[in-house]
């Protein structure tokens, strides 16, 4: 669909549902508000290229804002289709291999083949049709996750949800679980924090740093740090960050989540 107010500019709609919103002037402007916060997440990975793996591809728009931040990242976008895949290629002027390399796959499977601690970033922004494929919600895929991820890797999940965020207190209840308390944090307009209304919330996990599982668990300095606070607040629409160690708070994220169930796969019949 056309912007109207761009003559380079489009929604790309999958299904009838907005997937992507594809700039072709500048690039980093990804035009959907979770995209934006997980941008602004990515800016506190330290500098360079980086390794991306993206589940759930559409119109690639956050794989473009990345390549044009981080020029000499090696990018992988996955998605289930092929013919969506060839026609957003076409389409739009998206980075080549091995810039960024389209696969079409399910998501699950595609993490299951990639080598361990391979990857900086993975980012999970799949839905079918408006809702994450539960298979990519469960503890067992966030363990794949965290196993190609290297050392101090960022995973960055878009989570749907409307009240009472039933499914965002158990994606967060299961990140945590494999991630650590510590390591896990929750950002979303503040109305869609306080279950108000159906939106987009950006769950955040860190692998651990290496030799961490022979120490205390502790956190990122960075996820809970002001600066990032103040980077997420300058938004276009402000949001706010839920994390296990907020100051004069405490654990905001253990009491969003609390009583929430860890997401598991289905038991596979004896």
């Amino acid at each position: 669909m056309p912007d109207p107010d761009s003559a380079v500019a489009w929604t790309v709609e999958v299904n009838g549902v907005p997937s992507s919103y594809v700039d072709l002037a500048d690039a980093t402007h990804v035009g959907f508000e979770y995209l934006e916060i997980m941008l602004a997440v990515l800016e506190s990975v330290p500098a360079g290229p980086l390794r991306v793996l993206h589940l759930g591809a559409a119109g690639c728009s956050l794989a473009r804002a990345i390549d044009a931040l981080r020029p000499g990242s090696r990018q992988v976008a996955v998605d289930p289709d092929p013919t969506l895949m060839a026609l957003v290629r076409g389409w739009f002027d998206l980075p080549r291999s091995p810039a960024l390399r389209l696969r079409a796959g399910d998501g699950r499977e595609v993490l299951a083949s990639q080598r361990d601690a391979s990857t900086d970033v993975v980012v999970r922004d799949a839905f079918a049709p408006d809702v994450t494929p539960e298979h990519l919600t469960t503890a067992e895929f966030d363990a794949e996750v965290r196993r190609v991820l290297r050392p101090g890797g960022l995973y960055l999940a878009n989570v749907a949800d409307r009240p009472p965020l039933a499914l965002a207190r158990s994606e967060v209840a299961t990140a945590r679980e494999v991630f650590g308390e510590q390591r896990v944090a929750l950002v979303a307009e503040p109305s869609v924090l306080r279950g108000r209304r159906y939106g987009n919330l950006v769950l955040v996990a860190l692998a651990p740093d290496e030799g961490e599982d022979q120490r205390p668990p502790s956190g990122p300095d960075w996820l809970t740090s002001q600066a990032l606070e103040r980077r997420l607040r300058s938004l276009a629409t402000p949001v706010r960050i839920l994390s296990a160690d907020v100051p004069g708070t405490g654990d905001e994220l253990g009491r969003f989540e609390a009583g929430a169930a860890v997401r598991r796969d289905p038991a596979t019949p004896a």
